[in-house]
């Protein structure tokens, strides 16, 4: 039925549905060949998507949790299969599952992590949840130097040993420079989730700033989705932004990457919210664009700092100074040369710290 390599993967981030961490898990089955059977939860339209996926996928529940029934499925995908191997694609909470799935025949257990599983080691109650978890697991990967630390503070030494650096992959293949013949007009790109963390309202403000210097020579692209969109078209609406921002809405990867060509520079203020609790773990989109030569602004928060060389291939800007960032964007906008000289180094850090190469590498060394 499959080959005796095949590995389970257990998660609720998968497509159809767009998002970073559903970009990852999709990658870890590339990087697997494809050799792998995927548990993962309902989403509307999902048949069609399941089918041309080449590699089995089950579906169950609207949201996946460590229940006897879950871990019940999970067992039988192993044994059906003949898998040893699994992958959960956010380690909190399914990691919780990997007691079961060891006693059910599993060799190499893995789990990913993104970022939001900090605020499980901040509060005592999740932080014996998240032990929990990673006493379960072969090896923990964290995506950034941030994440990586804050996750150490919170387990005891022999849990903190367990975690390894497997940042988001950046494919070279599909995010790369573009050729686009100039038009008299300035292109910055923004690509988030509509939440707070982000910090797109704060690039709206700045952008009046932009706008009221630079007319309708410069505009604004906004890609993405989210519970703050009708909040964030009414403030651009506010700032009489309608003329010069333009809202793509939510875009598969080959279509951001095709934005991003087409662009001269990307810009996000991500902040930390919630008292230090909801910092950026990393933000792939960063890195995607540094790597299609884009300069990158990039708020100060988390792990962010860690997806541009400061002066060098972007700005880290303060994600509150709505005024800081509108300079930036002003100087970026009015300096090709400045442009280009950030969007190389840019290109040459992300893919030598972050190319998928690299990223493939660390996922077939930790699963065998």
């Amino acid at each position: 039925m499959s080959t005796p390599g095949t590995t389970l993967v257990v998660t609720n981030d998968f497509g159809p549905r767009i998002g970073g961490i559903e970009s990852f898990v999709e990658d870890v089955c590339r990087f697997l060949d494809h050799d792998v059977v995927v548990l993962t939860c309902r989403v509307p339209g999902s048949e069609a998507y399941d089918r041309a996926a080449g590699f089995p996928i089950y579906r169950r529940d609207p949201v996946l949790l460590p229940t006897p029934g879950v871990a019940a499925d999970a067992a039988g995908l192993l044994r059906r299969y003949g898998a040893e191997r699994v992958v959960f694609g956010a380690a909190a909470p399914l990691s919780l599952l990997a007691p079961s799935l060891r006693a059910a025949g599993a060799t190499k257990i893995i789990g990913i992590s993104h970022g939001h599983e900090l605020w499980w080691g901040r509060l005592p109650p999740s932080r014996a949840l998240l032990r929990r978890m990673v006493a379960g697991l072969d090896r923990l990967t964290v995506i950034s130097e941030f994440t990586g630390a804050g996750l150490r503070a919170a387990l005891p030494p022999d849990l903190g040993r367990k975690l390894i650096m497997m940042p988001p992959p950046v494919d070279p293949a599909v995010f790369h420079p573009g050729d686009r013949e100039p038009d008299g007009v300035v292109r910055c790109v923004a690509a988030a989730r509509f939440v707070a963390r982000k910090g797109i309202d704060v690039l709206l403000r700045a952008w009046q700033g932009v706008q009221d210097e630079l007319g309708d020579s410069a505009e604004l692209i906004i890609v993405g989705d989210g519970p703050q969109r009708r909040r964030l078209h009414a403030l651009a609406a506010e700032l009489k932004l309608t003329g010069t921002v333009r809202w793509a809405g939510p875009l598969s990867r080959p279509q951001v990457a095709e934005v991003l060509r087409g662009a001269d520079l990307f810009a996000l203020p991500v902040r930390t919210r919630l008292a230090g609790l909801e910092p950026e773990g990393l933000g792939l989109v960063f890195l995607e664009a540094a790597a299609t030569g884009l300069p990158i602004l990039v708020g100060d928060s988390g792990g962010a700092p860690e997806t541009v060389l400061d002066g060098r291939s972007g700005y880290l800007v303060d994600p509150l100074d709505h005024d800081q960032l509108a300079a930036r964007l002003l100087e970026l906008i009015k300096d090709p040369a400045l442009r280009g000289r950030l969007g190389e180094a840019g290109r040459a850090h992300a893919l030598a710290g972050f190319g998928a190469d690299r990223v493939r590498a660390t996922l077939r060394e930790l699963i065998t």
